[in-house]
């Protein structure tokens, strides 16, 4: 790309929930940083240099915030690249995912409590992004989840965090907050630079692919800095939407029948995801074909093989193996695809 020729695009990044599979997508974007990195003949490009905009739910808040963590408050460049992304969710997914023996016993297995410590979890984000702002991160954002006090949907945005305290935090209280799953992680209560409490949990609930979201944040955050703009015409808007995996498990009538709600709690959870997850893909995916546009909008989200565990805290080391595995196994897949879409990402006007 000609840095001195404006891009012809804005673009966005969306990355869905899914807990450890979150690597498929991890992996999927390392590939692709370094097609952009080829491409330019720069290896020092990131993932942020190319998108305006990135959007995340649950585990997808978690890369949102790596991918547009600076250095430093001040450095506007990224502390992570996309590999290094990678290598923390294998290094520490099994640290977060673990079940103690003594919290077992405490939760009477997650009946009465929450099934996982939030300890580790929260060491791991502090260590990652200390004491970093939102309002530092490199790139507008999109991050989603839903306070339980105030009952309604909760938007983190760096676009509000620059501009007013109150919608300010930090960094690693943000993906907490992000990654709150109810029955798995107790919610968080957080406060905004403000002093605004809210009380928060897992945006999956409702957004669990968050493309949608991050579509409409997109036409109105780019609007404002081009008033002529009412809003941003979709014709120059790119997507790049990525899942975790469609898990195989089916329920049917014989098994579903005579649930009740300790037997629903998990499924329910699963359902509630992928059907939104499908149903913003099916909008999205119609909006784009019917103006003629449909490959200024990429989708990712395969079908989960046999051998690999859908539960999103399964972080066996063979598990999490392949799942990297299944990402690589991706970008060789859409490799035409991707390949198309990097193009655009580098055009310029």
């Amino acid at each position: 790309m000609n840095p001195s020729k404006p891009k012809k695009y804005k673009s966005i990044l969306s990355i869905d929930g899914g807990g450890v599979r979150g690597i498929i997508a991890a992996q999927i974007l390392a590939t692709l940083e370094h097609r952009l990195q080829a491409r330019t003949g720069n290896p020092e490009s990131r993932l942020a240099d190319y998108f305006d905009l990135i959007a995340g739910t649950g585990t997808g808040a978690i890369l949102a915030c790596a991918y547009l963590s600076p250095v430093k408050p001040h450095i506007h460049s990224a502390r992570f690249n996309a590999s290094q992304v990678v290598d923390l969710y294998v290094k520490y997914a099994a640290t977060i995912f673990n079940e103690t023996f003594d919290h077992k016993i405490v939760s009477l297995g997650g009946l009465i409590d929450e099934k996982y410590s939030s300890t580790e979890i929260e060491k791991v984000f502090n260590s990652y992004f200390e004491d970093l702002h939102l309002k530092h991160l490199l790139k507008p954002c999109l991050i989603t989840a839903y306070d339980i006090t105030k009952r309604n949907a909760y938007f983190f945005n760096r676009t509000s965090a620059m501009d007013k305290p109150s919608a300010d935090f930090f960094v690693r209280d943000v993906a907490r907050a992000a990654t709150a799953l109810p029955t798995y992680f107790e919610c968080k209560e957080i406060q905004s630079f403000s002093g605004v409490g809210y009380t928060l949990i897992d945006g999956s609930i409702f957004a669990n692919n968050p493309a949608l979201c991050a579509f409409t944040e997109a036409r109105k955050i780019f609007s404002q800095q081009e008033p002529q703009l009412r809003s941003l015409p979709i014709e120059q808007l790119l997507i790049f939407s990525l899942g975790t995996g469609l898990p195989k498990t089916q329920y049917t009538y014989e098994d579903a029948k005579d649930w009740g709600l300790a037997a629903w709690s998990k499924p329910i959870i699963d359902i509630a995801a992928t059907a939104n997850a499908e149903t913003v893909d099916y909008h999205l995916s119609q909006l784009y074909e019917n103006i003629g546009k449909s490959n200024q909008y990429l989708r990712i989200n395969p079908e989960l093989p046999i051998d690999i565990e859908a539960d999103i805290d399964n972080a066996e080391p063979e598990n999490l193996t392949s799942l990297k595995e299944l990402g690589i196994t991706l970008t060789e897949e859409y490799e035409d695809k991707i390949d198309e879409f990097v193009k655009l990402l580098l055009a310029t006007v």
